[in-house]
């Protein structure tokens, strides 16, 4: 017969109480179900994972572009008119929603090592779906836009992808953990060789990744190559202004090899330096000629140029987020400086035999040198008095003539080409960004004796990857932090790398059949109902109100029949039932 033992509290789960609370709104034990669950929770399951892993690419798509953060920034004025960083708010959402996300994936993993039913409550359900919409627009708006970044995924996973590859397989071990323990209490052949199908795929899958990671820092250190030089991209913009003197002089200070400008010309035919199709982000154009404002950068004579200061608005936008870190005399400096000429470069450039790429840009049709703008900037050069030799030419326009008149310059081509077409032009140098070679195709150049130079490489990973892969110099603009880059962040001889990637693959599948082995063992005592629970359940279904306490534990003796028969225990349940029936009120 059933026996009652009095003022028995059943122990308060706080931890279990707040993972199923947190999740699905299930704070009292009553909520809480060892069902199994149901198929519209899988299904919401599936979507929350489908949003984890979209927000995983998409986080680290942002964390590895911060090499081109100034480029994205300069591409949404060019869109609005406004300048500002706009990174800062996508990194905020995106921190904040994978960090969501990843949260509801680690209760849900809790929710199936603890048996309990999965139950996502309908505020997370908006929340998941907002976190997946945002992401997907987000998506489709960067390959509208600015579709090229993209590449930066499969580059920096030459840098990252043989740690990323420990870190995953160290996640799918651990994970075994969770996997046996819903395999050792399934009753379900099917289900169990489903389960273990698709972990042991994954596994398996994740061993042998390591072939097809390529990384060029996984090589012998004897040939690896000499350091990169590298080219300051607008001088040093993120210690002072872009295109001005005083940022030409940082980068010289940072011990650059060249220097690289954009070019522009005047109504009056001199060259100088300007970057933007107007002078509203990086003069005070409003305040001197507000009604001017708007109007095509090359439409002002180099008079009206030299009235504007080409400083202040650095101190006041500060886009790389450096005024702070900047001397009281550096600041004085930066806000009294003025457009910089191409021949002031030249000649600053001359002083410290440095040598000087420039980007020319076309005037307008209407413009009094949209023929002459070759001849024009040519004659600036000569003038400067500083050598050919250290002047970088870009423009294709009248190429064969301006090796006449200046055949000591180096012809530097910014498109694309085979190795072989650029001989016969008489090109001996490239200038490219750094995501439109392979480390093939830099193997080649060199062999060919084409000097390549890939732009705009900022940061020390990046940097390391082109140095392992062979490139001869880079344009940066934050010589100051490759500076700091007297060795790639890694190398690693290959068979030392192939002594690390086996033996983590033999420590993990050890690792998995241990755990796998011990859940069997642990589970196999385990008995497969609780009678305790059954009641519970029992009494909750029939009860009108909530029982947040049992004050009496329901223990079960041996009960026979009349013919001295035992019963088996899965006819407690009935008996139970009996038992309740017969009672006039539930225990409390």
């Amino acid at each position: 017969m059933v026996k009652h033992q009095p003022l028995q509290v059943y122990e308060r789960q706080l931890c279990l109480s707040c993972i199923t609370g947190i999740y699905g709104c299930r704070w009292k034990r009553y909520q809480r179900s060892h069902d199994d669950t149901t198929k519209w929770e899988l299904l919401w399951s599936l979507i929350l994972l489908l949003t984890f892993c979209l927000l995983l690419v998409w986080f680290y798509f942002w964390w590895e572009a911060h090499n081109d953060y100034s480029e994205f920034n300069w591409f949404l004025y060019n869109r609005s008119g406004e300048w500002s960083d706009g990174t800062v708010p996508i990194l905020a959402t995106t921190a904040a929603g994978f960090t969501y996300i990843a949260f509801l994936i680690v209760l849900a993993l809790c929710h199936v090592a603890l048996g309990q039913q999965l139950n996502l409550h309908w505020l997370h359900k908006i929340g998941v779906t907002a976190a997946l919409l945002t992401t997907i627009i987000g998506v489709i708006s960067v390959n509208q836009t600015w579709a090229q970044e993209w590449d930066v995924i499969p580059i920096s996973l030459q840098a990252t992808g043989p740690f990323l590859h420990i870190g995953a397989l160290a996640a799918v071990t651990a994970l075994s953990w969770i996997v046996a323990g819903q395999v050792t209490r399934a009753e379900k052949m099917m289900f169990q060789v489903v389960v273990v199908l698709l972990y042991v795929s994954v596994l398996l899958a994740l061993y042998v990744v390591p072939l097809h990671i390529t990384s060029p820092c996984i090589m012998d250190p004897a040939t690896l190559k000499p350091r990169p030089a590298v080219i300051g991209h607008q001088g040093a913009p993120m210690l002072a202004p872009e295109n001005t003197i005083w940022s030409f002089q940082r980068a010289l200070q940072m011990n650059v090899t060249g220097l690289e400008a954009d070019v522009a010309i005047s109504m009056d035919g001199v060259p100088f330096l300007m970057r933007d199709f107007t002078l509203r982000r990086t003069t005070d154009v409003e305040k001197v000629f507000p009604d001017r404002q708007m109007d095509e950068a090359s439409l002002f004579n180099w008079t009206d140029l030299q009235q504007l200061n080409a400083g202040r608005w650095f101190l006041k936008d500060d886009p790389f987020w450096t005024v702070n870190t900047l001397l009281q005399r550096e600041k004085e400096r930066i806000a009294n400086q003025t457009v910089c000429s191409l021949e002031q470069l030249l000649e600053l450039a001359s002083y410290h035999n440095s040598t000087v790429v420039f980007r020319l840009r076309r005037p307008p049709p209407k413009h009094p040198c949209y023929d002459s703008w070759i001849n024009d900037t040519l004659q600036a050069v000569q003038q400067s008095g500083v050598p050919q030799s250290l002047v970088m030419w870009t423009p294709d326009d009248n190429r064969a003539q301006v090796r006449q008149l200046a055949p000591d310059l180096i012809q530097t081509s910014v498109v694309k080409r085979s190795p072989q077409v650029l001989e016969q032009s008489g090109i001996s140098s490239l200038l490219l960004r750094y995501n439109q070679v392979s480390r093939e195709e830099i193997r080649n150049f060199s062999e060919a004796h084409i000097n390549l130079t890939l732009y705009t490489v900022n940061e020390p990973w990046l940097y390391s990857v082109l140095w392992c892969s062979g490139v001869s110099s880079v344009s940066s603009e934050a010589p100051h932090v490759l500076l700091k880059v007297p060795y790639p962040i890694w190398l690693m001889r290959p068979n030392v790398y192939c002594l690390a990637w086996v033996s983590a693959d033999l420590i993990s599948f050890a690792v998995v059949i241990g755990i796998f082995i011990f859940q069997k063992y642990r589970m196999s005592g385990m008995r497969s109902y609780n009678p305790e629970q059954i009641m519970l359940n029992a009494a909750v279904r029939r009860s009108s109100g909530d029982i947040n306490v049992m004050k009496e534990k329901l223990i079960f003796s041996d009960f026979r029949c009349p013919n001295s028969m035992p019963v088996h225990p899965s006819m407690h349940l009935s008996v139970c039932k009996s038992s309740w029936s017969s009672s006039s009120s539930l225990p409390c």
